[in-house]
């Protein structure tokens, strides 16, 4: 097999470029030969363009992960790009006789997939030089490559309807004003077909909108027209590639360059794009994409014969809009349609809530005070080591510079959730009033909930001062399914909000300790925070918060476990040492403040890895006898 790649590679004539990409080719297909006695299953992709395209990077490297997980046997998959940027000048005769002789002496693929309008039409062309026996799968492919041309028994395609108008539609809806619509699609093969499919679909527009094709000019022209544009316009951004002078750029270039240089909004049509400049719209979801072509994919190789899967062309999902960018450019959120997205939103206090924040503000600085001045009574204390902060008098037994960063940190850390509860109850007493639906009963009931926040705040700040005094905790009888919930609806509004659901295990025996409510509060507060925190960047459908507790003869365990990206490894020893975080703006304190308050109730708290994915920490405390009347 190696000895007739290397005879085909000779046969390449003096185009070196092509000479490289075969000999490439060759190890690749050289790999796959050594461990043919495996049953391996081989996936052959023929990819329109190199890489770059975000759009098609994305599509590509999600379809790879989803794959391995719905296909049992281990997948060999080789891209190669049919694309005249993949193959310089090579003809698509050679392209078809080196792709056939890389499975000349192994295996045959068990599949072959499409990326791209381009490619479809490459093994639509060649389909009975390209292993006609294989099924072939046509996939991120608009519906207007394929044309009216039905496809081969042994094909199948999953479409897509770009429904570039639609954005145009957002446009107009967002900025009504809009007069002039700039298109930045780039010089190559695909710029050109789009060119010319969509000046065809905006004619609907003719009596509104003036559309200026960017397509003959180079990247540096085009952002130098971009930062001096009239009034009224819009950018829009279809692909790139290569522009009127040949060079190549990556989209994540191109849309990073023009964002930082354009004087008007920019839009696009793809998810991939929202978070990296482009305001927003009716998206399509590649990741959604890639997945179900995975799954189609994933049938196939089980057997399933392709004329019996017929798909309709995925349309452009919900409206997403980057808050950052509708801020930036003077948009009202009255303007989105209704049910739309909007992320990257940060939390704003100040323009919505002054009062609220300056009284927050006032209390930090009173506490910062005093912390200060019981610094400064302590300084003789200041040459204790680390290990001091497991007792009451943490803030005492480190230099004078941690221990005020550290208590001030924790008080504005622990703070957070009684403030923002009174944030939301605010929030509802003013749209109440606003939409004139204010009660008696209701706002009795909100002002009622701001003022049990405002005496939780209050408890948190006597028992920090009381840790600096050296004061015993004010522990008494304590049900901790009572604090679970307490805790729970402290944070209902970000599960809420993040789309994070709760399993609950309680044990049936009474959970009876001996401990501060108040403080063994914000132990479950912050393991909870942190556990959707951990939620992040997994998928919706997959974010679960389960927390357990569990009655033994002489203790309690309270677990709370989460669905998120597990512990990492580098943190291993030192998850409770002060300011050590994997979070982008945390402060690194919330679990020694965890430990804090439990090793002063005499427990512990422990946490590890999941396996199948996730953390869980679990605090476990001594148990009380029932008290009469709990």
């Amino acid at each position: 097999m190696v000895r007739s790649l290397l005879s085909f590679v000779r046969r390449t004539g003096p185009d070196r470029r092509f000479r490289r990409l075969a000999l490439a080719g060759l190890l690749v297909v050289g790999a796959a030969a050594n461990t043919a006695a495996q049953p391996v299953r081989q996936v052959l992709v023929l990819q329109s363009v190199n890489r770059g395209n975000r759009v098609i990077d994305e599509f590509t490297g999600s379809f790879r992960v989803e794959l391995d997980r719905r296909v049992d046997n281990p997948v060999n998959v080789i891209q190669v790009v049919v694309g005249p940027v993949g193959f310089g000048r090579a003809s698509e005769h050679a392209v078809v006789e080196y792709i056939r002789s890389g499975f000349t002496d192994g295996p045959k693929p068990d599949l072959i997939m499409t990326v791209g309008g381009p490619a479809a039409i490459f093994a639509r062309t060649h389909r009975q030089q390209l292993f006609p026996d294989t099924p072939l799968l046509l996939g991120a492919v608009d519906r207007r490559y394929l044309g009216d041309a039905p496809l081969g028994d042994n094909d199948t395609a999953v479409p897509v309807d770009n429904e570039f108008s639609g954005v145009v539609d957002g446009i107009l809806r967002l900025l009504p004003q809009t007069r002039q619509v700039f298109m930045v699609l780039g010089s190559g093969q695909i710029g050109q077909f789009w060119h010319r499919q969509l000046e065809e679909q905006f004619r609907r527009f003719h009596d509104r909108l003036a559309f200026v094709w960017w397509d003959d000019l180079s990247l540096p022209e085009i952002l130098r027209r971009s930062a001096t544009l009239p009034d009224k316009s819009a950018i829009y951004y279809v692909t790139f590639g290569t522009d009127a002078a040949g060079a190549a750029y990556a989209d994540d270039r191109v849309v990073a360059d023009l964002h930082a240089a354009a004087n008007a909004p920019l839009f696009a049509a793809h998810s991939v794009y929202l978070g990296a400049g482009i305001v927003g719209g009716p998206l399509l979801p590649i990741e959604d994409l890639s997945r179900d072509t995975a799954e189609v994919a994933s049938r196939l190789l089980n057997g399933t014969p392709p004329r019996s899967m017929t798909f309709t062309a995925r349309a452009p999902g919900l409206a997403m809009y980057d808050w950052r960018e509708l801020r930036r450019w003077g948009i009202p959120e009255s303007r989105l349609a209704a049910g739309s997205v909007v992320r990257y939103r940060p939390p704003s206090l100040w323009s919505t809530y002054k009062g609220t924040v300056l009284s927050a503000a006032g209390a930090l600085a009173v506490q910062s005070l005093l912390i200060v001045a019981l610094l400064y009574q302590r300084r003789a204390r200041q040459r204790a080591e680390l290990a001091s902060r497991k007792n009451l008098a943490f803030a005492a037994d480190v230099s004078r510079r941690q221990t005020m960063s550290a208590l001030a940190s924790s008080i504005a850390h622990e703070l957070v959730q009684p403030l923002s509860a009174i944030i939301h109850n605010a929030k509802a007493g003013l749209m109440m009033i606003t939409a004139n639906r204010a009660t008696p009963d209701a706002v009795g009931e909100i002002l009622s909930d701001i003022e049990s926040d405002g005496a939780q705040a209050t408890q948190i700040i006597d028992r920090h001062r009381a840790m600096l005094r050296g004061r015993r905790l004010d522990t008494r009888p304590t049900d901790l399914h009572v604090v679970l919930q307490d805790s729970l609806a402290l944070v209902a509004h970000d599960m809420r909000a993040r789309q994070i659901e709760a399993n609950l295990d309680f044990s049936a025996s009474p959970c009876i300790i001996t401990g501060d409510p108040v403080l063994l509060q914000q132990v479950l507060v912050n393991l909870t925070m942190n556990a959707l925190d951990a939620m992040a960047d997994t998928p919706p459908e997959r974010r679960r918060l389960s927390i357990s507790t569990d009655v033994r003869a002489a203790d309690v365990a309270v677990s709370v476990r989460d669905t998120g990206t597990g512990l990492p490894p580098e943190i291993n020893g030192n998850l409770f040492t002060p300011f050590v975080t994997t979070k982008p703006h945390g402060l690194g304190i919330g679990l020694t403040i965890v430990q804090m308050i439990v090793e002063a109730h005499g427990g512990r708290v422990s946490a590890h890895n999941n396996p199948d994915g996730g953390a869980t920490f679990t605090v476990t405390l001594r148990r009380s006898e029932t008290p009469r009347g709990l």
